[in-house]
């Protein structure tokens, strides 16, 4: 059994120079046998689909006028006055964190950094990035669910639903324009519409039953045959490397689900003499006691380190 007492948590390298840590990070990726990959939303936000400041004000200006709401998370469980306008909310935050691109090299980086390696990602991020920037689908799994998919909110059956396309027909229906790329686009006048015509809120196809975001919210999450897979496929690699020269790499977790990522990375790594685990999170990088030895902690910003870790030589 593994027990945490987070008044344990340690913060080993927090006196090493930063050059002198990210070599030896480096070392470790190019040394292990195989590389699981725990991201977090910290790692989204370095690559700049942050839910608060300028990108909530841009998208959500009126919602944020209208009610008490600061950012995209937290008005994710605002009541609102009515399903149109609840959709109207929502398809503008699946949009905007899914289906857009961002001008950022964090996840192409990371990429770079483990291709050819054997690696597996587990992540509680739902914004798809990782498959858009190339990893293979075969070694991903969401276990929060994603933003481009709807399930029943009351499911008789497991299954999900791409909703791209009535997504975007809610962000017509409010007012946004698409530019020459095809990307929705606020309207020059910036007048939306804050719901969307009753006849575009999302009814499931097999129970009639109003549809959902499939995110990991309560005890209604769908785990789809999809899910089920990747589920599966995880765990296999972690049986087939237990022993094996294992680096346990965290990006961007914080302590709000560390139940998911980073307890596990630890145990895993206190099993495995053979396994070392690195923390990479600016403001919340540390280990348990029980794996000080074996672990880097770098409390740095994602999208430098994971610069830093492709030059050749550090300066």
């Amino acid at each position: 059994m593994f027990f945490f007492n987070r008044n344990t948590i340690q913060h080993p390298g927090e006196n090493v120079p930063y050059e002198e840590q990210v070599l030896n990070l480096k070392e470790k990726i190019q040394n292990a046998e195989a590389i699981v990959l725990g991201a977090g939303s910290g790692l989204s936000t370095a690559a700049g689909f942050t839910y608060s400041g300028e990108r909530f004000q841009k998208y959500f200006f009126d919602f944020a006028k209208k009610y008490p709401i600061q950012d995209m998370y937290s008005g994710g469980f605002f009541p609102f006055e009515s399903p149109e306008e609840f959709w109207a909310w929502w398809s503008r935050n699946i949009y905007f964190n899914r289906y857009i691109d961002i001008h950022s090299d964090v996840y192409g980086n990371l990429k770079k950094i483990v291709e050819g390696k054997d690696y597996f990602v587990l992540t509680t991020n739902v914004d798809h990035q990782f498959q858009k920037a190339g990893f293979e689908k075969e070694r991903l799994f969401y276990t929060q669910g994603d933003f481009g998919l709807f399930q029943s909110t009351r499911p008789t059956v497991a299954k999900t639903y791409d909703n791209r396309e009535i997504v975007e027909k809610m962000l017509e229906a409010q007012g946004f324009v698409r530019d020459d790329a095809g990307i929705f686009q606020l309207p020059e006048d910036k007048k939306l519409k804050m719901s969307i015509p009753t006849e575009l809120i999302p009814i499931c196809p097999d129970d009639g039953l109003p549809m959902t975001m499939n995110l990991r919210i309560d005890e209604t999450f769908v785990e789809d045959a999809g899910w089920k897979m990747a589920a599966k496929r995880y765990q296999d690699f972690l049986h087939s490397h237990s022993r094996k020269h294992v680096l346990y790499w965290e990006l961007g977790v914080g302590m709000n689900t560390p139940v998911i990522i980073k307890f596990p990375f630890w145990r895993y790594t206190e099993e495995n003499p053979n396994a070392y685990y690195a923390c990479l999170n600016l403001g919340e990088a540390g280990c348990s006691e029980n794996i000080v030895e074996r672990s880097i902690c770098l409390n740095a910003d994602i999208a430098k380190v994971l610069r830093d870790l492709l030059k050749k030589d550090l300066k």
